[in-house]
């Protein structure tokens, strides 16, 4: 068997994450664990808040008829007072299918429990940096992504989206809290995106991937996407919020407001079986129906943001500070991003570059390891900071 070369091609493009993963192995075997220390996956952890586990204790035990059986397509239907609709199998694989928006407590949205992204045929804009496997999820299906990028501080840019609008585009993938940088798309950015596409091009879909929404710092929040842009399909998923990314539990939620949103959410279910995926398992849906708000604390991840920024800034690294997410992203203090990170691997520091997302000159360190890991990677920050400095 041989195999297609898209995927040939895809493996040799694939996920920078999973490079430094690879080394990160490599590092560990020949230093140790301990003096190794890794901000390159995003694996939460905090344990599941306990009011997930106590639910979930509850559901087994219960055994309710059809709790392991085959079920809807598009999930169990369901009710709720933030989304309304049905459920899915984790938010990677509602974008690779293609639809997903809600309106968080006043309108009622059609909402799918997935595990996929755009399928149409022509151009997706997508604001950089960006997700990395987003180009995959769009090229699977014939689609063309095309980063549009944004200001210095992350946020959008309406004239660089406007210039890169066509005939040909059907859909803009926003990512807010957003993955690398933490940047969340404030209510007029949003108001004023909707004004361009209505006189601009009225009849392009707005894919908003949300799985951060409820990691956010200082006050800051999401806000309701569905509830300012009118052609809306929303992703979410609970793994980052309940620290349960394995169970692959989210959902596919479409706008009320989508004159073809029926028409749209009866292809989706049907694509989310032809394509191969599954439901989020029957037991965590119905997890999900009872504690649905649950979530871990984010003053973990705050205390953490806080030392981390406080110490890069001192050391002389320039960052934009995440609004909310468990990622930063600052510029590498040279701009050979990659030659950056080798350096920070000789001090044991694992750290993913930017070009992985779009964005060269830059890293992306995350806040899922321990709190005294952190600390003590500190100096090492430092000193690949002054030799990249000489």
């Amino acid at each position: 068997m041989t195999i297609a070369c898209t995927i040939a091609r895809q493996i040799q493009d694939s996920s920078w994450i999973r490079r430094m993963f690879e080394e990160g192995i490599r590092l560990k075997a020949g230093r140790g664990a301990g003096k190794v220390f890794d901000f390159n996956l995003g694996n939460p952890d905090p344990e599941p808040p306990e009011a997930v586990t106590k639910a979930l204790q509850k559901v087994v035990l219960e055994n309710r008829k059809c709790s392991h059986a085959y079920m809807p397509n598009a999930g169990f239907p369901r009710g709720a007072r933030d989304h309304g609709g049905t459920h899915v199998a984790g938010d990677g694989p509602a974008l690779y299918r293609r639809a997903h928006p809600h309106d968080r407590g006043r309108r009622r949205c059609s909402q799918h429990a997935v595990q996929g992204d755009p399928r149409s045929r022509g151009r997706s804009n997508r604001a950089a940096p960006f997700f990395t496997e987003y180009r995959f999820y769009i090229g699977n299906h014939g689609g063309n992504m095309v980063p549009v990028e944004t200001k210095e501080d992350f946020s959008l840019d309406l004239d660089r989206i406007a210039a890169a609008l066509t005939p040909r585009t059907k859909a803009i993938l926003l990512n807010s809290p957003n993955n690398p940088t933490g940047a969340i798309y404030p209510e007029e950015s949003l108001r004023a995106l909707e004004a361009l596409l209505s006189r601009q091009a009225p009849t392009i879909l707005v894919i908003s991937d949300e799985p951060y929404k409820a990691i956010v710092y200082d006050g800051h929040r999401q806000p309701e996407v569905a509830s300012l842009l009118s052609r809306t399909v929303i992703a979410n998923s609970w793994s980052k919020q309940w620290a349960v990314p394995g169970e692959r539990i989210g959902y596919l939620a479409i706008s009320p407001n989508l004159p073809e949103a029926r028409e749209l959410a009866a292809a989706c279910t049907f694509a989310h079986r032809v394509l191969g995926f599954v439901n989020a398992p029957a037991i965590w849906q119905l997890v999900a129906a009872s504690v649905e708000d649950a979530s871990v604390d984010v003053a973990l991840y705050q205390e953490k943001k806080e030392i981390l920024c406080g110490a890069l800034a001192r050391t002389g690294y320039v960052f934009t500070r995440p609004k909310g997410f468990f990622y930063i992203f600052p510029q590498t203090p040279m701009a050979d991003d990659v030659a950056f990170i080798q350096m920070l691997q000789e001090e044991g520091i694992l750290a993913v570059p930017g070009r992985g997302f779009g964005r060269a000159g830059h890293m992306r360190l995350s806040l899922t390891l321990p709190l005294e890991d952190i600390e003590r990677s500190l100096p090492g920050f430092e000193n690949a900071f002054r030799k990249a400095k000489g």
